[in-house]
């Protein structure tokens, strides 16, 4: 996708929209491990995130849809809007939650955001798109500082748990770059708010698909009320407001760019973490957090 050309304020500020979507984003690890205290399976879980979502996804197109032209969707169209809802917000989030069943919360976000050098790589090799110095050295940078900020945590983790979470969660890193990608050719065509709404109504379907077959029947009223409670907190404040600012951010200064200011999200996921899992970070994590900002300051700057 080609971004807008932005004054360095609106770049910033772009870059807020993205680091704050990112930073909500972060907290869903959080809320799943919560989840998973209450003994409810990962696709259960899922069901219940995209069913509480649904409406407002619903709701939001119906609304845009009334206050703008028509949209005008070609067959073609319709198959990748089914292909990329499905990418990203079906089996990119099912393998996370999957994942989730094994790894810790900062472990699971440390491998889900190998996705930014994932991104610029796909970008190189299927858009032929040119991947500057300053990109290469912001990437060098945050992933040396989250790999010091995690280190504690890959030794703490059972090699068995840590090779099965490790390569759910890298499987919805893939498809999630994936996502991001095709996401940034269709947003312009239908606009952010359009284009997202669609994305998650179908990956919702894929999931309600998903629950039948793997249970038989929806059986999602018996569940104590923390898991409800858990389940609106990742709809909304880790799936519905994320969604549209992460997009958004795309439609302003492309996906790659996203991706790589997306690395905040590990840091807010130490903190919160520390805040409701009682995870203990130790000095090395710390000197990790601040290089992962470095890094990612450097996106501010003119690319070479």
């Amino acid at each position: 996708m080609q971004a807008i050309t932005l004054t360095g304020k609106e770049k910033w500020a772009a870059l807020g929209l993205a680091a704050l979507g990112s930073t909500m984003f972060s907290a869903k690890a959080v809320f799943i491990k919560l989840a998973y205290q209450f003994d409810i399976s990962s696709i259960d879980l899922m069901s219940l995130r995209m069913l509480m979502a649904l409406p407002f996804y619903a709701g939001i197109l119906w609304w845009t849809n009334r206050k703008k032209e028509p949209m005008v969707i070609t067959r073609k169209d319709i198959w990748r809007i089914v292909l990329y809802g499905i990418m990203g917000y079906y089996i990119a989030s099912y393998f996370d939650f999957w994942g989730l069943e094994y790894v810790s919360a900062s472990m699971e976000r440390l491998i889900l955001f190998i996705y930014p050098t994932l991104v610029v790589i796909l970008s190189a090799i299927f858009t032929k798109k040119k991947v500057t110095k300053w990109e290469v050295l912001a990437i060098g940078i945050t992933y040396s500082g989250m790999l010091l900020a995690f280190f504690d945590k890959i030794k703490i983790g059972g090699v068995h748990e840590t090779l099965i979470g490790g390569s759910l969660i890298f499987v919805s890193a893939l498809t999630y770059a994936i996502y991001l990608i095709g996401s940034g050719r269709l947003i312009p065509k239908f606009g952010t708010v359009r284009f997202t709404s669609l994305s998650m109504i179908v990956a919702c379907i894929a999931v309600i698909f998903h629950n039948l077959i793997a249970n038989g029947q929806l059986a999602l009223l018996d569940f104590p009320w923390q898991i409800y409670t858990l389940a609106l907190m990742i709809a909304l404040i880790s799936t519905v407001i994320p969604s549209f600012l992460i997009s958004e951010a795309i439609k302003r200064i492309g996906s790659s760019e996203v991706a790589i200011t997306g690395n905040i999200g590990p840091i807010s996921t130490i903190i919160l973490s520390m805040i409701f899992l009682h995870e203990v970070i130790g000095l090395w994590q710390w000197v990790g957090t601040a290089i992962v900002l470095f890094g990612v300051s450097l996106l501010s700057r003119k690319k070479g």
